[in-house]
């Protein structure tokens, strides 16, 4: 949800703001106390700040940090966009001084500024202020609340411009490992990212891949697998990433497609499990996404990533109920996690299990239209498997097979009405009526708690999705788009 807008601090100017802030004091979230002083400095204790110009009016404006520490990786942010810091050296010795510039305040909105160091592991927040918050220096704006009416409907990467019409729903956006410090697919565009959602009041699933082309690192890469557990410790130690509420490991890693950079080592379930839970591992040893995230954060959640349907690159040791090889797979990534989870517990660590599941649920339209999403597609030839949206039952019953698993919420995080073995796109295939119809039928299902179209918009620039895109909305997107609004607006309380 967006800030409220505050007219009255315009009227009064920035002045009055800044004026006063010199007769109050206030506790760091993190460490010690400001005080505030006339002329746009705050003066000890540490860290102090100076802002020119001091009335805070017309842009740009420069902000200096200094502090009796010489913080190493640090990083500044304007309402969550990192801006570029340079360390300015000073005659004082034993001072740091960093300085950054703030875009032109274009509006009536508070601003948050804060300073962050140690990125390098997971920024940790030194101190933060508010311009325009009613004159007050408060460390930090509080984050926007999910307050909205829930709703299951959710969009992969969403458009930060997007109206949510006051729904609370969910975006599933994506980050690479070894793209940790690159533009947009590492941690600081993830971070922006993140707070933009946020501050709509949508819930965000992250998406962990290893690298583009590879979504895990290859089965039995001790040094990959090293790499990964680091980004994520420092996903979980990051306090700019506080709101997101949950982390997906991975995404279709079952088919070869995902395993482009060592297509001879596939991430095989026991692989999987080792580098989820550690299920393989002696139950001391510690290198798993679980107990490496837990440790800096014990509330964050983990979410087993989605299997590829449909897929025949790889099979499972332990075959389903229904024998196909994408379900086969599925069950032996279940009992393999649920293994692992009890290893641990048995041996007096904390509860391993996942904390839910990611699914990929597409429809497979034909002749149905838009009552596919309700419809059975069982395949003979695939011995009775779900050939269309409701594949996701078919994950549900394997999830619902193992102890530790049996009812964990599930996260359809990819739907649309592409199949990769057919090759129509959305633009050209969707038939009206089909997302409504899968929304009631998610709506139905309470283990499932959202629906993610695949996509709305490409912020990297990729142009191979425009024909999923809710906003560039070629063919018969447009219709898709249309709906996916008029969902949002319909009437509280309507969805089932």
């Amino acid at each position: 949800m967006s800030r409220p807008s505050r007219p009255w601090l315009r009227r009064a100017g920035w002045a009055l703001a800044v004026l006063a802030l010199a007769v109050l004091y206030w506790l760091l979230p993190i460490h010690g106390q400001v005080a505030i002083a006339p002329g746009g400095v705050w003066k000890e204790p540490w860290p102090r700040w100076r802002i020119s110009p001091a009335d805070g009016r017309g842009g740009p404006i420069t902000v200096q940090v200094s502090d009796v520490v010489g913080w190493p990786y640090v990083l500044a942010t304007v309402d969550g966009q990192p801006v570029t810091v340079q360390w300015r050296r000073g005659s004082t010795p034993g001072l740091y001084t960093w300085a950054f510039v703030l875009p032109a305040l274009t509006d009536d909105a508070p601003v948050e500024v804060a300073f962050y160091h140690s990125c390098n592991t997971g920024c940790q927040r030194r101190a933060s202020f508010v311009l325009g918050a009613e004159g007050a220096l408060d460390g930090a704006l509080p984050p926007s609340p999910a307050t909205g009416e829930p709703t299951k409907l959710c969009a992969v990467e969403a458009n930060p411009a997007r109206a949510w019409h006051g729904r609370s729903g969910w975006e599933v956006t994506l980050t690479y490992a070894w793209l940790a410090d690159q533009p947009y697919w590492g941690i600081d565009d993830l971070a922006w990212r993140v707070q933009q959602a946020t501050a709509q009041g949508l819930r965000v699933l992250v998406r962990v891949d290893y690298d583009q082309g590879q979504s895990l690192p290859p089965a039995g890469d001790q040094r990959a697998l090293a790499l990964y557990l680091d980004y994520l410790r420092r996903l979980a130690r990051d306090q700019r990433l506080a709101g997101v509420y949950g982390y997906v490991l991975g995404n279709g890693f079952n088919e070869l497609g995902s395993n482009s950079l060592d297509p001879e080592r596939p991430v095989t379930p026991a692989w999987y499990a080792r580098l989820f839970n550690g299920y393989g591992a002696p139950a001391a040893q510690g290198d798993n996404a679980v107990q490496v995230m837990r440790a800096e954060n014990p509330q964050v959640r983990l979410l087993v990533g989605p299997v590829r349907p449909w897929v025949n690159d790889q099979n499972g040791e332990l075959p389903a109920a229904i024998d196909a090889p994408w379900l086969n797979y599925m069950h032996s990534l279940a009992a393999a996690l649920d293994a692992g989870a009890q290893s641990k517990q048995a041996a007096g660590y904390a509860l391993a299990a996942p904390d839910g599941f990611a699914l990929h649920a597409p429809g497979r339209v034909g002749e149905l239209g838009a009552a596919e999403p309700q419809s059975d597609q069982r395949r003979p030839e695939w011995n009775g498997a779900q050939a269309g949206f409701r594949v996701y039952r078919d994950w549900l019953e394997i999830i619902n097979a193992f102890p530790s698993t049996r009812g964990l919420p599930a996260y359809i995080t990819s739907t649309n009405t592409f199949v990769a073995a057919e090759g129509v796109t959305p633009a050209d295939n969707y038939p009206a009526g089909w997302l409504s119809a899968a929304l009631d039928e998610i709506n139905a299902e309470p283990q499932v708690q959202a629906l993610c179209w695949f996509l709305d918009q490409d912020r990297s620039g990729d142009a191979r999705w425009d024909d999923f895109s809710l906003t560039v909305q070629p063919g018969r997107m447009a219709e898709a788009a249309a709906e996916f609004d008029a969902l949002l607006q319909a009437a509280q309380g309507t969805e089932r």
